[in-house]
Formats: structure tokens, C-alpha cells, sequence
């Protein structure tokens, strides 16, 4: 590792070197333009530590460049993704770390040669902020698979070096390519919700033909999955859902699903067998895939979306694949173009996240009941709050 320097450490955790008091001229939506174009003062929650609390961090965002979009965050989304990351479940990071990749605000200055956006727009920003952009497949609009590796909202290396800062703060400025349009019908609070967890589930969705017709079974149904279950039925499919919670029955039915199968040990599947033309697993723990595979159709995938702690591996008896020539498969979120069309596609069908506002200091908590599956259905911070 390399000598932590001054210099060097005040580049990748973005100290400030304004004023708190900046911040408050940050907050009106025109200030930013009319006084420059940064670099703009925020502050944030952020782990110092893998177990500690949060504690606020002030700090700035980069200034303006040609394409970037300045956006004032009203909301950002509690994904289970910011604490495996914190917590040093996919590898170490560098602390102070801020996370969050559910962002929803409002523009309050563009660069230059940014045309996408105005001051004033409703916006969010989910898992990317940037791309190589020449790559095969950020040529075809899945950024999120980019062969050079994508620079991810937070925990991630930026264009200029420094570690990128996430969404549980104040303000974010971000390229306008990798900025998404939040139409007037959904509400910014369950916006953000949709730019990670909405899109996880999303993608999978079309990639495998959830259409009309088809039966499809969803197996956990916390804050993925009970948007794959709004998801599923609003594309036409019958849904199964498979949870370990008992109290979440109701609420299944509620989101759009025909069957509701309480997974405990000794539970019954047997109505099921071959039944599923597709099973979207939401799940970041490690369970027994076995129980699920012979549900499957022949032909039918088995994707998975939820993980976990990296070093848990999955295994799955040869024999319930080759039988009916199934396959098990994963997915990783969404490019800028299917975000916008799921964002469009929600908008359209009614579909929001059920959501819980917490203010800032309410985020440990938050964390806590994520982990004990208590969260009902995902928490958006209100980054207007204290």
C-alpha cells in the first residue's frame, strides 16, 4: 500500500477546504449557478470503520466539468449492497467511506456542453457513474459490463484518481450519460430504490421473456424482491413467491402474487415440481439452491441477483441440472438505457418501492433491521433531514 500522505489522503477522501456554512448556499437550487461552478461544499455520512457507526464528514464534490450535471440530493435508498461493502464483505476498502447508490435530487447546475439536463430537473443517479465508453459493451449500452471495468458510485476509483463518495450525502456531480430522468409521476423518495434494487430485478425480468403466460418464481422477497414481484406481474406473469418469512404473506399477495410458499425446513415444493418457466433469486445469503432447481420447466433458467459475502460459494447437484437441461444463471443490474426504461416502465404501470423515510442519523438503525429482515420494504434517507 502506498505511504498515506497528506496531499495524497486529503485526494481520496475529498476533504473540504470551504466552510460548512457553504453548504447552506448549496441548498437553494439556483446558487450553484449563479456563484460558479464549484467545487461545491457537502457533507455526508460515512464509515470509519467496518462495524463502527456513522459519523458526518464534510467534504467537496468535484467542480464542474463539461458534461458534468450538479445535483442537490433530496433522497438516497438504504441498499443491503452499502453494508457488505462497509463491512468488508467484497473486499477491503479505503475509510472514510461514504456509500449509497440510490440517488434521487434535483439539478441545480450543468457544465458547459451538457444539453440532457436543466436547472431544475428531477433526477437520480443508481450503481455508475462512469464508463470506459468504447468498449464492446459500453458501445451497447451495458455499461454495467464493461470490459474495463465500470467506476461505481462509491468505493470506486474516479477519472482523477480519487475514491469515489456515494449517495448518502448532500450533493453528487455526476457526467449527465450516466444521470437518469425521474418523470413527475414517481415520487423522489421511491426513485432511488428504483436505480438499484428496481433494475437488478428488471433487467433479468426482460432478459429471460417474463411475459404473459409464463409462471415465474421469486424466492426471497425483501427489497429486490418485492419489487420483482410488482415487476413480474405488471409484465403479465403468474408469480410464485418463496419467502422465510411467514408476515410477508399477506404482503405478497398484496404486491401481485398468486402463490405464497413459506421456505422453512421440511416445507412442501411438490406442487410445484417443473412448474416455473423462470426463478429470479433475490437472496444475499447462502441457502440450498436443490430445493429450488426441480421447480424449473425444461429449458428454464434458475438467475440469481442477490450476493452475499464473496467467499460463500453455491453448490447445486449436477443431476438437477442435466435432468430437464436446466440452467443456473446471474445478473448485474442494468446499462443507463434499460435503467431509464425500467424508470419509464414504473412509471407507467403504477410500480413504486414501499419505502420507509429515515433521516440521516436514523441510518444505523436502518442498517441493523436490514440485516435482521425487519425492513419493510427499503429505507430512503432524507438527505434534507439531520
Amino acid at each position: 500500500m502506498k505511504r498515506d500522505t497528506p496531499s495524497r489522503r486529503a485526494i481520496l477522501l475529498g476533504l473540504a477546504t470551504a466552510p460548512l456554512a457553504a453548504c447552506a448556499a448549496v441548498s437553494s437550487a439556483n446558487a450553484p449557478a449563479a456563484s460558479g461552478r464549484g467545487p461545491f461544499a457537502t457533507r455526508g455520512m460515512a464509515a470509519y470503520s467496518p462495524n463502527g457507526p456513522l459519523r458526518q464528514m464534510e467534504f467537496q464534490r468535484r467542480a464542474l466539468g463539461p458534461k458534468d450535471v450538479a445535483i442537490r440530493l433530496h433522497y438516497c435508498g438504504v441498499c443491503h449492497s452499502d453494508i457488505h461493502t462497509v463491512r468488508g464483505d467484497w473486499g477491503p476498502i479505503q475509510y472514510p467511506q461514504i456509500v449509497g447508490h440510490e440517488l434521487a435530487g434535483e439539478v441545480v447546475a450543468v457544465g458547459a456542453s451538457a444539453s440532457r439536463f436543466r436547472v431544475g430537473a428531477r433526477v437520480g443517479v443508481g450503481t455508475m457513474v462512469d464508463s470506459c465508453r468504447h468498449c464492446s459493451e459500453c458501445q451497447a449500452g451495458h455499461e454495467n459490463y464493461c470490459l474495463n471495468g465500470n467506476t461505481q458510485a462509491y468505493a470506486s476509483k474516479d477519472r482523477d484518481g480519487s475514491i469515489t463518495q456515494g449517495g448518502y450525502s448532500t450533493f453528487v456531480v455526476v457526467d449527465e450519460d450516466f444521470v437518469l430522468s425521474i418523470p413527475d409521476a414517481i415520487d423522489l423518495a421511491a426513485a432511488g430504490p428504483l436505480l438499484c434494487a428496481g433494475i437488478t430485478v428488471y433487467s433479468p425480468l426482460r432478459r429471460w421473456g417474463v411475459s404473459p403466460g409464463k409462471r415465474i418464481a421469486i424466492v426471497g422477497m425483501g427489497g429486490l424482491g418485492h419489487l420483482a414481484v410488482k415487476l413480474a406481474k405488471a409484465m403479465g406473469a403468474e408469480v410464485t413467491v418463496f419467502t422465510t418469512s411467514p408476515d410477508k404473506t399477506d404482503d405478497a399477495k398484496r404486491f401481485g402474487a398468486t402463490n405464497v410458499v413459506v421456505n422453512k425446513d421440511g416445507a412442501d415444493f411438490s406442487a410445484f415440481k417443473h412448474a416455473f418457466d423462470f426463478a429470479l433469486d433475490t437472496v444475499p445469503y447462502r441457502h440450498d439452491l436443490n430445493r429450488f432447481v426441480p421447480l424449473l420447466k425444461r429449458d428454464a433458467t434458475y438467475c440469481r441477483v442477490g450476493v452475499g459475502k464473496i467467499v460463500d460459494t453455491v453448490d447445486v447437484g449436477q443431476m438437477n441440472l442435466v435432468l430437464y437441461r436446466n440452467a443456473i444463471a446471474g445478473s448485474n443490474t442494468g446499462g443507463i438505457r434499460e435503467t431509464q426504461e425500467m424508470v419509464d416502465f414504473c412509471a407507467q404501470s403504477g410500480i413504486r418501492p414501499e419505502i420507509q423515510k429515515i433521516p440521516m442519523t436514523g441510518i444505523d438503525d436502518a442498517w441493523s433491521k436490514v440485516v435482521e429482515k425487519k425492513a419493510r420494504y427499503r429505507f430512503a434517507i432524507d438527505l434534507r433531514s439531520p
